[in-house]
């Protein structure tokens, strides 16, 4: 997919693992972008790298800020003059929200309201935002579809159900376009694997290949609908370039529609790092208890997401281990 019009774009949380992805693929189509993040959780190897592209795409402009997204007069003074507001500075990880939650309030919620305002202040229509497939909280229906969200189990998942809240707002009120977009466990290259929070994937990559043994919160059967990076671009991209009026004020799905365990997980990996080494032996994997505040299966409906913004997953979950594994 090309982008076939060049814009300016004000993307937050550039810095982070999505975001970092996101920046990538607009410089590669030659587009404008205003960076922010505040090191927070982001990496400044993300910001060194996308720097290092724009030797590679001499028709695409980068500029970062190391600014902090709850500074709404700074946001809409940044935000001035660009076209799209790409918004995935957040502050992650249940367990976290769980320790943290007026952290997690600040940053997910304050922060939202803060690029809404810039958005609102600088006539920016269109507002692609991160939300999560933690908002179904403890609905038990397979497969997630949107209209249908429980009760949510975590602060996380609160900041990011009120976030949706807020987007329709703004639309009402001051007649934005906001569309959301409830990620299913993202991975991929450049995932930071370090810390409490990290995510399965990464953390497992990284233990493995500095020969630690891993280990499954649970008996190993939860399962999860795990969305290689590729597809949450893709999503992004379509949410911010669509015309279909159908779509904004809405929340979509985005996912595989693929449902893995967490014990295939780790045998997934383990095979990915034994093709790349026939010397790697993965240990038997540890199990420990459940995890606080999780759920035990989440698996998504994408069709909406199909069906309004024509959203199809490309990289399925094994081709994406098999990408990402190479990082490590």
């Amino acid at each position: 997919m090309k982008l076939e019009k060049k814009n300016k774009w004000f993307v937050t949380g550039a810095a982070g693992f999505i975001a970092s992805h996101i920046c990538d693929y607009l410089i590669q189509n030659g587009q404008d972008i205003i960076a922010v993040d505040n090191f927070l959780t982001g990496q400044q190897s993300n910001i060194d790298y996308l720097n290092n592209q724009l030797s590679k795409f001499p028709g695409a402009s980068f500029s970062f800020y190391n600014e902090n997204i709850c500074d709404t007069e700074k946001m809409i003074e940044l935000s001035n003059g660009c076209d799209k507001i790409i918004h995935q500075a957040a502050l992650g990880s249940v367990p976290r929200s769980i320790e943290l939650p007026i952290n997690s309030h600040e940053n997910n919620v304050n922060g939202f309201i803060s690029i809404l305002e810039a958005a609102r202040a600088n006539n920016i229509k269109r507002v692609v935002y991160a939300s999560s497939s933690s908002v179904y909280g403890d609905s038990p229906k397979l497969p997630k579809v949107e209209e249908d969200t429980g009760k949510v189990l975590s602060p996380y998942a609160a900041t990011k159900a009120i976030n949706e809240v807020y987007a329709d707002a703004y639309k009402a009120a001051y007649n934005l376009e906001p569309i959301g977009l409830r990620y299913f466990n993202v991975f991929g290259p450049r995932q930071n694997p370090e810390g409490v929070y990290a995510a399965v994937i990464p953390k497992w990559l990284g233990e493995l290949t500095s020969g630690k043994t891993p280990v499954i919160n649970g008996d190993g059967t939860t399962s999860r609908d795990f969305c290689f990076v590729d597809n949450a671009v893709q999503a992004n991209i379509l949410a911010a370039i669509t015309d279909n009026q159908k779509a904004f004020g809405e929340a979509f799905n985005i996912a595989c529609e693929e449902r893995t365990s967490l014990t295939e997980l780790y045998e997934y990996i383990a095979k990915a790092l034994e093709n790349r080494n026939v010397d790697f032996k993965a240990p038997e994997v540890k199990y420990t208890d459940f995890r606080k505040g999780d759920i035990k299966h989440s698996l998504a409906s994408v069709k909406k997401a199909n069906d309004l913004l024509g959203y199809i997953p490309k990289v399925l979950v094994k081709e994406g281990i098999e990408i990402t594994s190479k990082a490590y």
